[in-house]
């Protein structure tokens, strides 16, 4: 069918990267439910198990990203950087989609490169506050770059830029648990303050052993805890409770229903990725930002920064974990007043529309 819709979303790596992809392919589909769309990520990544779960077909690219850190580490890169451009040409040639759509993460590189070279149009969603170099490059041929805050012209074409926010999980635009029966169902008591804790999709060890090494303090402080530990860090974490004999404390390595994990929580420890402070600003909960240091040009914390100069946040550094992210939950959890003030300006950053906004620009792209 000639007029058919055939969208290309390439990215992923993280959750942060995932989930906004799925959510701007399930906005694509409650507009033109008659659509085609076609996910490119990278083998062996979060995305080849997570796009299939939401019900999407995904080709993998054997592409990795540049070890920085330990140069003989990429001996392999360029032939796996030939071997996905190669693949990605196939890829195109074979579904010949209308547009291609970069969400960040190794194989939107690659992916909308060949695309550049095939004439395909192609529309960038940058998630940070400071962009990656493989997004300034790619934005250069890109007939859009959708981004999730603002000043971002010292990174990209001003008249390319469109501030649409970051996507996020559907379910959290409209969360219609209470936090009563939210903290009910996590085995919680509904009328106990509640943290949340959240390392990203993949875990945070240096939160994780912060918290378990003050989760003693945590509960003398008359607080109970939803731990998302990451898959590493799980047994160790459900030990520590073990050990403290604890019914105040939820422990899971993954957590699905983030709809009710917001609803139940007074209070969040996060890390500063981009989809976690999307998220945080939809729901409006005050939050403490520990920055993943060794992240892409430190965009983690940029994120955070955007957040604490407007008295939207509190940052501890990740190198400031052992000393003082136990005692700035404790002073936060008893001061209500501040607890409001985070809550209220974190609101202003939310962007609730944000994936019918970037699918508004991809139609005007496509004009389909």
């Amino acid at each position: 069918m000639k007029n058919e819709l055939r969208i290309v979303i390439s990215g992923g790596g993280t959750g942060g990267h995932i989930f906004p992809a799925v959510a701007i392919a399930n906005e694509i589909k409650a507009q033109k439910p008659e659509a085609k769309i076609l996910f490119v990520g990278a083998l062996g990544k979060m995305e080849m198990e997570k796009v299939p779960k939401a019900g999407y077909e995904i080709i993998g690219l054997p592409i990795a990203g540049f070890n920085r850190s330990n140069m003989l580490a990429n001996v392999t890169f360029p032939f796996k950087l030939l071997r996905s451009l190669f693949l990605a040409h196939k890829v195109l040639r074979g579904f010949k989609p209308d547009i291609a759509i970069g969400v960040g993460g190794f194989a939107s590189g690659p992916t909308l490169r060949v695309a550049n070279l095939l004439g395909i149009k192609t529309l960038i969603q940058e998630q940070n506050s400071y962009a990656g170099v493989t997004n300034k490059i790619l934005s250069k041929k890109a007939e859009k770059v959708c981004v999730a805050y603002p000043n971002m012209e010292k990174f990209f074409e001003k008249d390319k830029i469109v501030f649409t926010g970051n996507p996020v999980r559907g379910d959290l635009a409209k969360i219609s648990i209470s936090p009563y029966e939210a903290k009910k169902s996590f085995g919680l008591e509904p009328d106990r303050k509640t943290l949340l804790i959240i390392g990203g999709s993949l875990g945070a060890l240096s939160i994780n052993k912060g918290i378990a090494s003050g989760l003693k303090n945590l509960l003398n402080a008359d607080l109970q805890i939803i731990w998302q530990t990451g898959k590493t860090f799980v047994e160790q974490a459900k030990e520590t409770v073990a050990n403290l004999q604890s019914q105040r404390v939820y422990v899971s390595d993954f957590i699905y229903e983030m709809d009710k994990a917001y609803a139940a929580a007074d209070l969040v420890v996060s890390r500063a990725g981009a989809l976690s402070v999307s998220e945080l600003s939809l729901v409006g909960k005050a939050a403490i930002l520990v920055p993943y240091p060794f992240a892409a040009e430190d965009h983690q914390t940029q994120n955070a920064l955007s957040l604490t100069s407007k008295e939207a946040a509190i940052l501890v550094k990740d190198n400031e974990i052992a000393d003082h992210l136990v005692e700035s939950v404790v002073e936060l959890a008893e001061n209500a007043t501040k607890l409001r003030v985070l809550s209220e300006n974190i609101l202003k950053f939310a962007k609730p529309f944000a994936a019918k906004e970037i699918v508004d620009e991809i139609f005007k792209i496509t004009q389909k």
